[in-house]
This record gives structure tokens, sequence and C-alpha cells, in this order.
């Protein structure tokens, strides 16, 4: 969200700096209602200290005047909440400013790449999909997945079960043991205004999948991704200092219709209404948020470095990057069936841009109350890794070997096989 009192100086770098997301906005019109508003405001405080002198003067001559000043302030106050209400849409309508040396550009095509690691196996057979690996072993299930609950769901069975179970655990036990992260088990739905704190609401409701109450003023959704249950654990709160960095970190199942991927990725488990992910959340100090970035999204890609999965990391372009973002690193793993590189993690800074929606703040050592950063990256997305794991450590018998640091979670079994 964004606070009218800073833009309204410089209201015209900020409308540069929004065109950057590729996003219009009608300068003319935020000027007139901001002004409206304000007027408003200012004849409403008036009103207000006219009928509080003629109280204290005790006249009873001057009681009828007090009553019209009376509806007179409900009528400005009712005006004053539907411009501040036009103002407040438009606003929480608009994506969060880039950093400075965020790549400018429409789509992933301005995408820059950082770095490459890990070593890109040359199989001497043609390397299968995860899904025809799946097959073949009888451990995904789409046809199944499709008669009971519809398209874009898997049943994933027995090894490959495992496997997921495996790889969820793995990432926790490094991000609680090794990183300094907090395990939580939150809550698989949320409210309306807990969706709106982290940007989801109102530009994203086609993407969410809305769950049905008997009680039709209350909403609830399922969540998209656990970032949005964990950041909101600070809405509405004052954190002291001390206790910040806060490093969370869950493991739970995400719900997501894919509105917008008609027709993408309609094969396989790259695109599901349902997957696993592992995700962090990070709250700090606003001006800690960029160097928080990096050691989020080295994290992650410690864990593929473990599992021995080449990787590359890519810095998002202005058109490329979520809504609340304000810098964002993609992690994108080697799938030999596609010879290219697929997104498994996605970290991103927010500023304090979700922290004014859920009026997140902290005391600072000077005692001022300040919005907090918040960020947030999958470590990692555990479907999309049991889909890199799958392909990067197929045989041409079509077996699976586990990654050496998988073992000690598969009951130290070496290969996924038939056998």
């Amino acid at each position: 969200m964004h606070n009218i009192k800073d833009i309204r100086d410089n209201i015209d770098d900020f409308i540069k700096l929004i065109l950057k997301r590729n996003v219009k906005i009608d300068k003319n019109n935020i000027i007139d209602l901001d002004k409206n508003n304000r007027k408003l405001i200012h004849e409403k405080e008036n009103l207000e200290k006219e009928k509080k002198d003629i109280s204290k003067s005790k006249d009873k001559t001057l009681f009828e005047k007090s009553k019209k000043i009376s509806l007179e302030i409900e009528k400005i106050s009712r005006l004053q909440s539907d411009v501040k209400k036009k103002l407040d849409d438009i606003f929480s309508s608009i994506p969060n400013v880039p950093l400075n040396d965020v790549p400018e550009g429409k789509d992933e095509n301005s995408n820059i790449e950082i770095e490459k690691k890990g070593i890109i196996k040359n199989f001497g057979f043609k390397p299968k999909s995860h899904y025809e690996l799946g097959n073949d072993l009888n451990m995904l299930d789409f046809d199944l997945a499709t008669k009971t609950t519809g398209s874009r769901f898997v049943f994933i069975k027995n090894k490959f079960a495992l496997l997921e179970r495996a790889l969820s655990n793995f990432m926790l036990d490094n991000h609680i043991n090794k990183n300094g992260y907090t395990e939580i088990s939150p809550p698989l739905m949320a409210s309306e205004s807990t969706m709106y704190g982290t940007g989801q609401l109102p530009k994203f409701e086609t993407d969410q999948f809305e769950v049905k109450l008997d009680d039709k003023s209350e909403r609830k959704f399922l969540i998209p991704t656990a970032e949005v249950i964990l950041t909101n654990m600070v809405k509405d709160k004052i954190l002291n200092q001390k206790d910040l960095p806060i490093r969370l970190v869950a493991s739970t199942p995400c719900f997501r219709k894919e509105a917008g991927s008609y027709g993408k990725d309609t094969k396989g488990m790259i695109r599901q209404h349902q997957f696993y992910k592992v995700e962090l959340v990070s709250i700090v100090e606003p001006q800690n948020c960029v160097d928080e970035l990096e050691r989020m999204t080295n994290c992650a890609t410690d864990l593929l470095d473990l599992l021995k999965i080449p990787y590359r990391k890519v810095i998002l372009s202005t058109g490329d990057m979520g809504f609340s973002a304000e810098k964002t690193y993609d992690i994108e793993v080697w799938l030999p069936s596609e010879n290219k590189y697929r997104e498994i993690s996605s970290c991103s800074s927010c500023g304090s841009f979700q922290a004014r929606r859920m009026r997140a703040r902290y005391k600072n050592d000077k005692k001022e109350t300040l919005f907090v950063g918040t960020l947030n990256g999958s470590g990692l997305a555990v479907g999309r890794t049991l889909i890199a794991i799958l392909e990067n450590y197929q045989q041409e018998d079509g077996s699976i070997i586990v990654p050496d640091v998988l073992k000690p979670y598969m009951n130290n079994l070496e290969k996924i096989s038939n056998n």
C-alpha cells in the first residue's frame, strides 16, 4: 500500500516509477481526490470545533444551531468517507515501487541471469519427463485425480510419496537447524483482510479458491502460499526492535486457480491447483530488506547445492515480479526433458508495502513507530524439487537414484524402481 502523504509532493516521480511496472495511473484524479479529501476533513474539523465551543458556552439559544451543525458533520463525514474509499481503492490496486537495480521490462524476457551453478548431466539416452517416469513406475496418477477431483491434480504414490515427504522434512530441517528459522504449522485458510494484507486481494481475487460459508458476510480463502498467513502474524502489531529480525518457515499445501495460465503446462506437475511448498518469511527493519533478500535467496540455493541439482539465479524485471515485490530473485532448476531451466523458487523483498496494508510496525531505538519490512521466498517448492530430482537422477532403465542427502529421510533407500 502506498502512503499519499509521501507521494503528494513527488507525484511525478511516483508515476514514473509505477510506469516501470507497466501500470498507468490517472495523476489528476489522484490529486483531485486527495485535495477533496483534505478539504472535507478540514471542514469537518472546523464544524466539530464550533460545536464544541457551543457546548462549552451552555447557551441554550444556540441549541438549534448545534443540531444543524451535527447534521452537517454527518453529511460531510459520509462524503469524506466516499472520497477516501475511492482513493484507497486506487492505491490498493497499484503495485509496489521497484528498487533502482531492478531491470526495467514488460515481461520475463527482460529478466537478467545472475549466476549458474551445478553440472548439467550428459545422458547417454533420451531423458524422460517426470510424468513419463511416474507413469512407468506407477507412482504418479493424473487420470485418477481427474476422476476424483478434476484437472491439474495428481495422486503421488508409493516411493514418490515418500520422496515428497522426505524433501519437505529435509528442507525444514535445514532452514530450522542451519538457517535459524522458526517452524510454524499455520491455518490453511485466510480471512479477506489477511489476503488483502499481503496483496492477494483485491487485484488477484480470480486466482484464489474461496471457501463457501454459511455466514455470507464472512469470507475465507484457501492459502495460495504460506506467505499470506505467516506474514500476517504481525498484522496490527507494534513490535520491539530487539525482536527483529523474525524468521519463519512452514511446509504447507498451497491452492491456486492458475486463472491466467490457461493452456500452459497442462501435462505433469509443473502447474497444479494444489501443491506443497516450504515457505520462508522474514520480518525486518526496512533498511535491512536488501541484505535479508540475499540471505534468504542463499538459504534456498544452498538446498539445491546439497541436492546437486543444476540451477540458475535470475533477477526479475519490473514487468515480471509480483504485485507486492520491490525486488525479486527467481531460482530456476534444469529439467533435462525440456532442455531448459524452470522456476523452483521466488524470493522477494516487499519493503514496507505489505506492512502498510497490515499496519505492522515496530519501535526503533528513538522510540519512533515505523513500518516493518517484509520478505518471502520459496525454500523450496516441494513438487518442483521432486520433478527436478526425478529428471536429473533418472537412469536408462527408468529407475531414480536417491540423492545422498535424502537417504536418511528415506530409510536409506538407494534407488526408486519397480523392483
